[in-house]
């Protein structure tokens, strides 16, 4: 098949993860794969040195940016109908919510036979502006039927789309979003190094994150908890992978509480030392308040780390309560600090955690796993759109 990616930034983030993974899964099964992407703006990072290396074609659209630009998301839309057309894919593959309404509306003046949309995270749920979440909904309603199928990363996604009165129920499946697992099952790096680098000793307990130090991200929370949590462990110690705009007043905030010795924040990192950061870690907590399906809760699970994470969105498919880790009641930062209490001072609890979680998601989360679901929801659009005909 001849397949077209479309996505926003290539960032470093889940969403971007993904969609390389899966690009570079389908190129290695001999598919025709092109990636258009607007430039990857801001202080995440990039991954366009990643995919320009992977050995398919890469287009960048330098109008396509995230936020709302009537001017240049006009330009990016005209310029993604000429380069469909030029293109000729059998497939359109759109990613997040700004590439994936422009991205659909190209495909389908472009006459491209099969559209498919992935659902990384709810753009309508997204702000905290009551009125830009009601423009995404009614932009995701219109744009639905412009595609063939709807993949989500969790069924919450569908659940919640669908409650939003966004598409059908038929157009809609759910392939988990893949990684590669064998880094974290066998990190390039020893667990006992790493610690040592980052200042760990061997009695610590490292209760991890992973995620941008920004808005919604839940970092709050734990820094709410740490001078009670501080004060009962004398070897706990938090480990905070990842950057943001909010490190300066994190960093403030630590300095404030005299725990300066108990914080270690990483700052912006290549993905390919995730695994290692991550083994590095005895309890993995992600208390975000919106996600699709976190890659941080199975990243955790796969270097046997237990996952103590809010029950937002497509969580509680990313881990089996009470047996992998916990999950919280949305946003109860006393039980997401309780439960943080217990596998510090349950050695033996994490362990049995970690072992079962490192066996789920292993099955549930593999890039082959994904690569594989895709290929059918593709055979399945095209199958459903025999007759139709380029311009």
């Amino acid at each position: 098949m001849k397949i077209a990616h479309i996505i926003t930034r290539l960032i470093v983030g889940g969403a971007q993860e993904n969609t390389l993974l899966s690009c570079e899964g389908q190129h290695r099964l001999g598919h025709d794969i092109t990636l258009i992407s607007g430039p990857s703006l801001g202080p995440e990072g990039s991954l366009m040195d990643r995919a320009r290396g992977a050995g398919y074609r890469i287009i960048e659209v330098d109008e396509m940016r995230r936020a709302i630009l009537p001017l240049k998301d006009w330009r990016t839309y005209t310029r993604l109908v000429s380069l469909l057309r030029e293109l000729a894919p059998d497939v359109v593959h759109t990613h997040s919510s700004k590439a994936g309404i422009i991205g659909r509306w190209a495909a389908k003046r472009a006459r491209v036979p099969a559209v498919v949309h992935t659902i990384h995270g709810l753009a309508f749920t997204a702000s905290t502006n009551r009125m830009v979440n009601g423009a995404y909904k009614l932009l995701e309603r219109w744009t639905a039927p412009a595609c063939q199928r709807i993949v989500c990363v969790a069924d919450a996604m569908r659940d919640q789309s669908l409650a939003a009165h966004i598409g059908r129920a038929e157009q809609y499946v759910t392939v988990y979003s893949g990684m590669e697992i064998e880094p974290f099952l066998s990190p390039p790096v020893p667990r006992e190094e790493i610690r040592r680098s980052l200042g760990l000793a061997p009695e610590d307990v490292a209760v991890g994150t992973i995620a941008r130090l920004f808005h919604l991200k839940g970092h709050e929370d734990l820094l709410d908890a740490a001078p009670e949590l501080c004060g009962r462990f004398a070897n706990l110690r938090f480990l905070w992978v990842g950057d943001g705009l909010l490190r300066p007043a994190f960093e403030r905030r630590i300095r404030e509480m005299g725990l300066q010795d108990r914080f270690i924040l990483t700052g912006l990192v290549q993905p390919s030392r995730i695994p290692e950061l991550t083994q590095a870690m005895d309890i993995l907590v992600h208390p975000s308040r919106r996600e699709g399906l976190a890659r941080a809760i199975p990243q955790g699970q796969l270097a046997g780390c237990p996952v103590v994470t809010y029950d937002v969105d497509g969580n509680r498919e990313g881990l089996i309560d009470g047996e992998t880790g916990f999950l919280i009641p949305a946003f109860d930062a006393g039980k997401l600090s309780a439960r943080v209490a217990v596998l510090t001072e349950e050695q033996p609890l994490r362990r049995r955690m970690g072992d079962a979680g490192r066996e789920f998601a292993s099955r549930r989360f593999s890039a082959r796993a994904m690569v594989d679901g895709l290929e059918k929801v593709y055979a399945d659009a095209l199958a459903r759109t025999v007759g139709n005909t380029r311009p």
